[in-house]
């Protein structure tokens, strides 16, 4: 994560109720297999607030995300180490040598050890905290130039000894005679050296994400063939991105001994005949989340130079975006894990003042096909909104030409603690590049949490 940072700164269940909602309908996404035409620039109002700093993105930048098991933004910029005024950094599956890995990785990038750095851990959107955190600490005053971002190492997660066996070795550790220490070895057993692994199920439900997405599916009643055809689009639109080269926050990574990389890994358009062919990967032999139609286990980093809007033009920078209203929701981590966005969503728009007519690049986070339809089908029902939100309409469901149009984390790739940034940046980027000026970018996370942000192109 050093060189991020120096090159970005150079069994089913009976049928749920929800179920009896929510008509299976066609969700094709075979239609929209291409990205949405350059949208018309529009004059719009600024969301610029009397009293309040603008706060801006001037650069952002991320390594190829590469499958788990494959293996810098000052080159970019050219920002001086000396101006960044504080640097967080986003991670879920923490290294106890390096648990504050922000710290690490700028001692790491020759950042001064006067530079404070912190890491923060929200799940999925680890790295929207780290970003909405720089943004508090710029509209406060405490700063003018913040490096936010995120990591994630699935290749090499911790894997600890039993809590057995964890206990004998601290009681070794402790004991002063020969005597004591026979007589510990003594209470040695064989599953004793059972390792365990990093949790991958929900601790206050015990329930796997996959499995809960499951869930989800049938419960909004989106089908196996809704969520392959929805993940498709997603590998189809992001193959075309790579190749038309519109993935510009990518930059090159050496990793440790193996060659250079220079582009994620994970895109690989199929076709429906062979997703089909995947049997389910969470609950069997009924349940419709697959290999295919889920993101899959990633490594990767991303880092963002956030600044405030005068110290970016004093310093002759020409930003790309503004960060504007963000909200974090919470809800029942059983029934609705992955129902973040709709939750945040009309809420960060109530705060802007906006509509979804309004938004001209939508950035979700895609952590299942099935989680995204889920969310989509919630998003477009006034009575979902009633009876689960406590409001009196829909907000309604985003339109698919506006949606991920450069792919997402389905076929990018998704390493937990760095998908936020870039989301923010593909916002950024799609706003500049089609002519918007308003993206939302929303994303779900584990313990029934949700994040969502306006971000606003900045004028050119």
């Amino acid at each position: 994560m050093t060189s991020i940072l120096t090159y970005t700164l150079k069994n089913l269940p009976s049928t749920s109720k929800w179920a009896l909602r929510f008509s299976l309908r066609p969700l094709s996404c075979s239609s929209q297999l291409r990205a949405a035409p350059a949208a018309q620039t529009k004059s719009k109002k600024t969301l610029a607030k009397p009293n309040i700093r603008n706060i801006v993105v001037v650069e952002g930048v991320r390594i190829p995300f590469l499958q788990s098991g494959t293996s810098g933004l000052l080159h970019r910029t050219n920002v001086p180490k000396d101006v960044v005024d504080y640097i967080i950094f986003g991670t879920v599956i923490q290294e106890v040598k390096t648990s504050n890995v922000a710290r690490e990785a700028a001692l790491g990038a020759g950042f001064s050890d006067k530079t404070p750095a912190h890491t923060v851990t929200m799940a999925c959107i680890s790295a929207n905290q780290a970003m909405t955190t720089g943004v508090g600490l710029i509209a406060s005053g405490q700063c003018d130039v913040v490096v936010a971002g995120g990591v994630e190492l699935m290749s090499d997660v911790p894997i600890r000894h039993s809590r057995k066996m964890r206990k004998m070795l601290l009681d070794l550790n402790k004991a002063k005679t020969l005597g004591q220490r026979l007589s510990l070895i003594s209470k040695f057993r064989l599953n004793f050296l059972s390792p365990e692994l990093p949790a991958v199920a929900e601790f206050s439900t015990s329930e796997t994400m996959g499995h809960s997405a499951d869930r989800l599916a049938a419960a909004f009643a989106v089908s196996r063939l809704d969520q392959d055809e929805y993940a498709l689009r997603s590998h189809s639109l992001a193959k075309k991105a790579q190749d038309e080269g519109l993935l510009s926050d990518v930059v090159p990574f050496k990793v440790p001994g193996k060659d250079t990389v220079t582009k994620d890994n994970g895109i690989r358009p199929s076709s429906l005949e062979q997703m089909a062919k995947l049997k389910p990967a969470f609950i069997k032999p009924y349940g419709t989340v697959t290999a295919a139609n889920s993101s899959f286990l990633t490594d990767g980093a991303s880092a963002m130079l956030i600044m405030a809007e005068e110290k970016a033009l004093a310093m002759g920078y020409m930003p790309k975006a503004y960060l504007r209203d963000f909200v974090y929701v919470s809800q029942d981590p059983k029934d609705q894990l992955l129902l973040g966005p709709t939750y945040a969503t009309p809420k960060v728009l109530e705060r802007a003042g906006l509509t979804m007519t309004d938004i001209d690049a939508f950035e979700f986070h895609e952590a299942f096909s099935g989680q995204i339809l889920a969310n989509f089908k919630a998003m477009d029902s006034d009575w979902f909104a009633q009876n689960y939100m406590g409001r009196k309409t829909k907000v309604g469901s985003p339109p698919l030409e506006k949606f991920n149009n450069w792919g997402g984390s389905l076929s990018l790739g998704h390493p937990f603690g760095a998908t936020g940034c870039r989301l923010v940046m593909a916002a950024a980027n799609r706003l500049r590049k089609e002519g918007g000026q308003y993206g939302l970018v929303a994303a779900c996370a584990a313990g029934g949490q949700g994040h969502a942000m306006i971000v606003e192109a900045y004028p050119k």
